[in-house]
């Protein structure tokens, strides 16, 4: 099977289209169709179905697919060891994490990073799934949970501490709550139900104030830890949110400081085979030097 037209193909099935693939490879769209075609006559079998709307994988391009993401995650994981290999630090590094950790707290102290090791060239990932670093879906990760898989490297970074917060304005009009059975006349803040979440309980303010999220209205949902901040931020409702985030911000305080959940742990994960790697040891000496900085 000819490896670029293999290629060519990984990239469509990922894409979607042909004009998608096409700005992925810096290829035409015509150019790509001829590629798409010649490798289904090759094989004698058709790989999509072609509609208004875009391309659908047949039966058979699902299965050349899955192959084929098999074989480029393997290439890409060897291409990170060999950079790895190399005396400079330098080279890609893609990190994984949650995406308020990587907007509130991770992404202001990049500066630091990239003033002292210029030639590593950061791709930072915001995201609630936990996406695969085997298949290289990113080189390290930071994690609110405990890694189980055997192949990875972990090493616990920190506890983060919540509490229950509110604006001052949010407070000065609807009262403070003196007590957990309060809540229940307040606007809670939290996440909707089956989605990804960032970590194992990110509703435990709607259980202690023993609430249902399908049929009460007092609940607002988003998925999204930093906009729950700036609700709360902005009088929207109460919210359980990290200390770290309250800790400077003159606009919210704690709410009930007796009622507190489990802290929750932070992870720094990479594969055994990058034991290694300069760059993934450069990022995670700069998390260290940080975490000692923020009081969690």
């Amino acid at each position: 099977m000819d490896w670029d037209k293999l290629r060519i193909f990984h990239a469509v099935a990922e894409a979607g289209s042909f004009t998608h693939a096409g700005e992925t490879l810096n290829l035409s769209q015509s150019a790509i169709s001829r590629q798409i075609s010649t490798l289904e006559e090759s094989l004698g079998i058709s790989l999509f179905h072609r509609h208004a709307r875009g391309l659908l994988l047949t039966e058979q391009g699902e299965l050349l697919q899955k192959a084929a993401r098999d074989i480029f995650g393997k290439m890409s994981m060897i291409e990170g060891r060999l950079l790895d290999s190399k005396q400079l630090p330098e080279g890609p590094l893609r990190i994984t994490t949650t995406e308020f950790i990587g907007s509130t707290w991770l992404a202001p102290r990049l500066n630091d990073l990239r003033e002292k090791h210029p030639d590593v060239q950061l791709t930072l990932l915001l995201d609630d799934r936990i996406l695969n670093l085997g298949m290289r879906e990113a080189d390290a990760a930071i994690r609110l949970y405990k890694p189980e898989h055997p192949d990875l490297i972990q090493r616990q970074l920190t506890t983060i501490n919540f509490h229950i917060y509110g604006s001052k304005a949010y407070l000065e009009k609807h009262g403070m709550p003196e007590d957990i059975k309060d809540l229940k006349n307040h606007t809670l803040i939290a996440y909707p139900e089956n989605v990804p979440v960032p970590f194992s309980d990110p509703n435990w303010l709607f259980r202690l104030a023993g609430l249902d999220p399908e049929d009460n209205y007092n609940l607002l949902m988003m998925n999204s830890m930093y906009a729950i901040h700036r609700a709360v931020e902005g009088g929207t409702g109460l919210a359980t949110l990290p200390d770290y985030l309250a800790e400077d911000n003159k606009n919210i305080q704690m709410v009930l400081p007796q009622a507190q959940p489990d802290g929750v742990d932070m992870y720094f994960v990479y594969p055994e085979e990058r034991r290694h790697s300069q760059r993934i040891a450069i990022f995670r000496d700069f998390l260290l030097k940080h975490i000692e900085k923020t009081s969690f």
